[in-house]
């Protein structure tokens, strides 16, 4: 028993086991996460700023914006700190504490990007109605029912995962804590967490594709009615972000948690880890400004303001 509770630090990987590729490693990590925290808070500031974009769509881009500082956040400070000064070390309580926020964050942004889909359905296929149904108070109330419904869930996860004990070792076979590397440290049984882990990200990883599909598929429908050509590209470009991010992040995702026991390689998944965790928070406010006329004007002039 006292080999089961004996387990006060865990031991991370290194970004590499060659000192070059480690500081090769950690200034790229420290410029994607500059620029990641850095295009998020203009985007919040650009938003927050500009009346004109005080609409749904902007709201919660806005909340995906903190998502993004948050996801990454929670994983390259200290992935960087590991790095820089050579010890690998993550305390119980810090390990619980990122596993935490890395399931509740990415649960949230499940469920955000399924009502930013919905809104576009209305958006698109009830532009008549768009302003009474996605009105201020039934947008604060969808915001909110993400947060709140993904927090909760994570406490459920974290709860059970760190209830095992741990006798095996103490060195997790990746960059950050993470459920599948952390559970294959218990000397107990960990199907009943798997079970719950697999029965929480179908409810809401696939819950919230399913619902995204359904809403493009009604959204397809509507723009296939409109007759002429330059309408429905014009149409459909307003979607064309959401959906690129979409695909990426819950390409990802559903890769990593609803694949067979048999196909689990750690390799491959610290790769996808870092994707999802590091990258995708860069790319999402860059795909989203691309086009987008109103976010890159507002952008470029609370630029302008900051420095001059």
């Amino acid at each position: 028993n006292s080999n089961q509770t004996s387990v006060k630090t865990f031991i991370l990987l290194a970004l590499s086991n060659v000192f070059e590729f480690q500081i090769i490693f950690s200034i790229l990590l420290l410029v994607i996460y500059t620029i990641t925290l850095s295009i998020n808070i203009l985007l919040l500031i650009a938003v927050r700023s500009n009346y004109k974009l005080h609409t749904p769509m902007y709201f919660f881009l806005s909340n995906l914006s903190v998502i993004d500082i948050g996801f990454s956040s929670s994983v390259v400070p200290k992935i960087l700190a590991n790095t820089l000064s050579g010890d690998k070390s993550i305390s119980f309580l810090g390990c619980a504490t990122q596993l935490y926020f890395h399931l509740a964050l990415g649960a949230t942004e499940c469920l955000l990007l399924a009502v930013m889909s919905y809104d576009r359905y209305i958006a698109i296929c009830k532009p008549l109605q768009y302003s009474i149904i996605m009105n201020n108070q039934f947008c604060e109330i969808l915001a909110v029912g993400c947060w709140v419904t993904s927090f909760g869930n994570s406490v459920i996860l974290t709860f059970f995962t760190f209830k095992l004990s741990f006798c095996r070792s103490n060195h997790v076979e990746h960059f950050f804590c993470e459920m599948p590397p952390i559970l294959q440290l218990s000397c107990q049984d960990t199907l009943f967490i798997e079970i719950v882990e697999y029965i929480l990200v179908v409810l809401i990883a696939v819950g919230s594709f399913l619902l995204i599909l359904l809403s493009y598929m009604r959204i397809t429908l509507a723009i296939l009615q409109i007759r002429t050509t330059n309408q429905r590209l014009k149409t459909f470009s307003t979607c064309a972000s959401h959906l690129a991010v979409v695909l990426l992040f819950f390409g990802t995702v559903l890769f990593m948690h609803l694949r067979p026991p048999y196909s689990y390689s750690p390799h491959q998944d610290r790769v996808v880890a870092m994707v999802y965790t590091v990258v995708i928070p860069m790319l999402n406010p860059i795909i989203y400004s691309i086009r987008n006329k109103d976010i890159k004007h507002s952008v470029q002039k609370t630029i302008k303001v900051r420095l001059f």
